[in-house]
């Protein structure tokens, strides 16, 4: 029986960790602090430590350093918030397996438990990032954003969007990315970093709305020890981690009108007061900031800072909507099909010819952020090479959900009547109109099922499923 150490501060989420992986057939021991974890280690042969990145009295690094002096073939799996995945990435840099991101998803947990355990005979190579060289055997670092690479496209939004990211990336200019929510904004202000002059330089990502108003001051410009009550030791805050390099402030809109006025001195002044310190930090950073709001409409109802909104809004880039982004839609599911195969070991080759007709026409309401989250789920289900509709969840076939035609329903239905050609039918069940149309095709296939799915230009198995979608009897 494996045995895993878990190491978390917080008492209800750890002890709930350990009664799931306990039900799964592994020995679980708990530590609330590093002292602790220190002594099970000491005296227990273990397997694999799931640790969270910060803990009261130590973090990541120094944890990961101790596991490796005492075996190297302990395998590491870190627990982050989305403010500490940077540190995350450089602990894997030094060994660590993988990290996963809070919450917590109990399946993607035991599937990386799993693979780190399999993996648990090979010593992790360290990377000299510094040096840019990698030992033999080297695995890959995950990426620390919205998947590793960023894709191009070839449609007009997205040739304007990648012109645009050209344009300023070289410069110091602050950019403020505008768009809905899961349309990649954090890799357009990641790809403005690696393009830029600061590319070998930190990059930190902050998530605005994440960060409780209290120790907004202490995130951003860090503490010293003994500042306020659980400042049990100094800390960096985002802004020096960030010297020299690229802060994104995503959801920048999120901040409270306090913070707003503390941040607007940080970046006309250049320079940081640590709370409890009587010393200023210099500081060179690039900013690049992202909201899904209006911001704009934020300042005329006096919710953010005019001049706030001026320093950021230097440079303005709008991210498409997926939606808007033509057969480039194919390349970003190509994409996260790979990425999926990569992180379920799977095999999933493509999409059936009916599932690309309806991702071309899906509204895509969560955009990027949706349709890696729709093709994970589907590779996970899969049973054949291509993804077909019956992996695909049920909003996806809601009529306003899909794109709208412009034709109303009774040319819709005179169309049926008259013939026309596949792809003016595919556009029509596209359409908000579908349940009337699915009526009509049955109607004019005097109710045989298969004759109905040929008009309609689906499957059986599709149009069953439509049937009992929209409670059709027959």
């Amino acid at each position: 029986m494996k045995k895993i150490l878990i190491i978390e501060d917080d008492v209800s989420f750890c002890l709930m960790m350990k009664t799931f992986l306990t039900k799964k057939g592994f020995e679980v021991f708990h530590a609330f602090s590093f002292k602790e974890a220190a002594i099970i280690l000491n005296d227990e042969k273990i397997d694999l430590v799931l640790t969270d990145v910060r803990l009261p009295d130590n973090d990541g690094i120094e944890i990961l350093k101790f596991i490796k002096d005492i075996n190297p073939a302990i395998q590491v799996i870190l627990m982050t918030g989305y403010t500490d995945i940077k540190t995350a990435v450089n602990v894997m840099k030094m060994g660590a397996f993988d990290y996963v991101s809070k919450p917590i998803n109990s399946d993607e947990i035991l599937h990386t438990i799993d693979k780190a355990l399999k993996d648990s005979g090979k010593i992790a190579t360290v990377v000299h990032s510094e040096k840019n060289t990698e030992t033999n055997e080297t695995r890959p670092v995950k990426n620390a954003y919205t998947g590793s690479h960023f894709i191009k496209g070839k449609s007009e939004k997205s040739k304007q969007l990648h012109e645009f990211i050209n344009v300023v990336a070289p410069t110091n200019i602050s950019v403020l990315i505008i768009g809905d929510s899961g349309t990649g904004k954090e890799n357009i202000a990641y790809s403005i970093h690696k393009l830029s002059k600061r590319q070998n330089m930190p990059y930190v990502a902050v998530d605005c709305g994440a960060i409780p108003k209290d120790l907004a001051a202490s995130e951003f410009f860090g503490h010293v020890k003994g500042s306020f009550t659980g400042a049990t030791g100094d800390k960096v805050g985002h802004f020096e981690a960030a010297n020299g390099g690229t802060i994104f402030l995503d959801e920048v809109g999120n901040l409270t009108y306090d913070v707003q006025v503390q941040l607007l001195r940080a970046l006309q002044e250049r320079k940081v007061k640590p709370v409890g310190s009587s010393k200023e930090v210099n500081v060179d950073i690039r900013i690049i900031a992202a909201t899904n709001e209006d911001l704009q409409k934020a300042v005329r109802d006096g919710h953010f800072r005019e001049d706030l909104y001026h320093r950021l809004n230097e440079f303005s880039i709008q991210a498409p909507r997926l939606n808007e982004r033509g057969k480039d839609i194919l390349e970003f599911a190509n994409f996260f099909i790979a990425q999926s195969n990569e992180e379920l070991e799977r095999d999933v080759h493509g999409l059936s010819d009916e599932v690309t007709e309806l991702f071309l026409n899906y509204e895509w309401p969560g955009n990027l952020r949706e349709m890696r989250n729709v093709i994970k789920r589907a590779v996970l289900l899969s049973k054949s090479d291509f993804i077909e509709t019956s992996v695909l969840p049920a909003e996806m076939f809601q009529p306003n959900n899909l794109l709208k035609s412009n034709e109303t329903d009774e040319n819709a239905a005179t169309s049926f009547s008259n013939g026309i050609s596949a792809e003016e039918e595919m556009k029509l069940y596209s359409s908000k109109n579908e349940e009337h149309l699915i009526r009509v095709a049955l109607e004019k296939a005097k109710y045989n099922k298969t004759k109905a799915a040929q008009i309609l230009g689906i499957d059986r198995k599709t149009l069953y499923n439509k049937l009992k979608l929209y409670d059709i009897e027959l």
